[in-house]
């Protein structure tokens, strides 16, 4: 929202005031002339002089007392009250001290000045215009007072996500007036909802320090495990971007339906005035951890589908083979061709969202991954923040430790992009190197050439490197070979 420039605003408060005290100054410095002057153009009627000449005086006096309410206002509200309350004071507030400090001021400038006119006997005289004036205001006072309701209760606040009314007029809360409530919706309209309707209608508020609950529902098919599914879905969704790391996500079955399991999925936000943003992100984690696990969203009974099968296929859609992109790989290097046709028709698909974790550092694991498409980065934990240290683009690997030791993973690895690895587990190894025993000293002098290279590098995940005994110690220990 647009808002005037502190130093205009202070640049035409002092032009505005100089030139009124210049006005005051003059008027009082010719104050018996002018008078002389006005009188003798009037046809010698002092008395019509004297009132207009006090009528300016009075606008002239009231300008500056406008000013200097406004001046005491920035200084109560903008600063004494910010430094010893910690916050800024509501708007409308800061108006009603305006309205009540300035019609104090004038009338006080009028009594001085038109001593003559008793102002009980005005306002008395004049109490038929005042009920026809409060009748026309009545919309405008229903809002003034209804807005001190507000205020008095403050059932919401600037920056606050409200939904107000039967309408469901939605978004956050920019600006709160005397007269009405500006909200700007998630489509990015203004809308201005009278003080008077939002005291009268239900109003359903999302307060911004708030760790605010939405609901995402789902389901899957009935022959797909309930446990699993609640704990595949946990996973794609604890890490995503605007979800609250304080609580953990609820998952739960909302009904056994006609098609299959109904599902709610209960998460809390950071920010809820980006919900639809995180719902949107939510439902496509959802959807990429459930073609990974093998799980499956419920189609209507009625509907025939043909499902294809989640098992990888040996040739690709671009015709390439999932052989030639092992084959490709350094570290298997060393296999023939029936050995590497093995380890591919064994190798399993996975496919990750954006931002998605492959593989957390200190996670247990039995397997390595290739990447088939799409890119990932390797990140670790340099002094409690994590840093990118590496690149794997298609036809790169990670993970091997792994695979063929059994070790921990050392590094966070996070997709980039949409990704599919190929993942390699050890029964497969186990196989190739049961077939051909001999393969287990060709590939520890890989790893230990590989290793030796990553350490070389300053951004290397660790120094410490065994030789080609210890590793081929390690791999037959793990794969149980003599």
């Amino acid at each position: 929202m647009n808002r005037s420039n502190p130093k205009n605003k202070l640049i035409f408060f002092v032009v505005t005031a100089s030139i009124a005290l210049l006005g005051l100054s003059l008027l009082i410095h010719f104050d018996q002339r002018l008078r002389d002057f006005l009188a003798a153009q009037m046809g010698g009627l002092a008395s019509r002089a004297d009132t207009v000449v006090d009528v300016l005086l009075l606008v002239l006096l009231g300008i500056l007392a406008y000013l200097f309410v406004r001046a005491l206002n920035n200084f109560i509200f903008g600063l004494v009250f910010r430094l010893r309350k910690g916050f800024e004071a509501p708007t409308l507030v800061r108006n009603i001290f305006s309205i009540v400090a300035f019609t104090a001021l004038f009338l006080l400038i009028f009594s001085s000045i038109f001593k003559d006119v008793n102002l009980g006997a005005l306002f008395t005289t004049s109490a038929i215009f005042g009920v026809i004036l409060g009748l026309a205001l009545q919309d405008t006072l229903g809002n003034f007072f209804a807005g001190i309701s507000l205020q008095a209760d403050r059932p919401f606040q600037v920056g606050d996500v409200i939904t107000v009314g039967a309408q469901k007029h939605s978004g956050v809360v920019e600006e709160i007036t005397w007269r009405a409530v500006k909200i700007r919706t998630f489509q990015n309209h203004v809308i201005e909802i009278n003080n008077s309707t939002a005291a009268k209608e239900p109003l359903e508020v999302c307060p911004r320090d708030n760790l605010n609950a939405r609901l995402i529902f789902f389901n899957t098919l009935y022959t797909d495990s309930p446990a699993k599914t609640i704990r595949v879905v946990r996973e794609a969704v604890r890490e995503a971007d605007n979800v609250s790391q304080m609580i953990p996500p609820i998952v739960r079955i909302r009904n056994l339906a006609e098609n299959g399991v109904d599902y709610e999925l209960k998460y809390w936000l950071e920010d809820y005035a980006k919900y639809n943003d995180t719902d949107a992100l939510i439902r496509q984690r959802i959807w990429y951890a459930f073609r990974r696990a093998g799980l499956n969203f419920a189609y209507p009974t009625r509907t025939l589908h043909v499902e294809r099968s989640r098992k990888i296929e040996f040739q690709d859609g671009e015709g390439g083979t999932i052989v030639e992109r092992l084959s490709a790989v350094d570290i298997f290097a060393p296999l023939s061709v029936e050995e590497t046709s093995m380890i591919a028709q064994a190798a399993v698909s996975h496919v990750f969202a954006p931002g998605e974790t492959v593989i957390r550092a200190g996670d247990p694991g039995s397997s390595m991954f290739v990447v088939h498409n799409g890119r990932v980065c390797v990140q670790i934990n340099d002094k409690g923040k994590l840093r990118t240290v590496a690149t794997l683009n298609e036809g790169h690997f990670f993970g091997e430790m792994a695979l063929f030791t059994g070790e921990p993973r050392a590094a966070n690895v996070v997709a980039l992009e949409e990704t599919e690895v190929l993942e390699i587990g050890h029964k497969a190894m186990k196989r190739v190197f049961e077939t051909n025993p001999g393969l287990v000293e060709s590939l520890s002098h890989i790893i230990v050439e590989r290793r030796q290279g990553l350490s070389a590098r300053a951004d290397t995940l660790d120094t410490d490197t065994e030789g080609p005994a210890g590793i081929l110690s390690a791999i037959k220990r793990f794969f149980k070979l003599k």
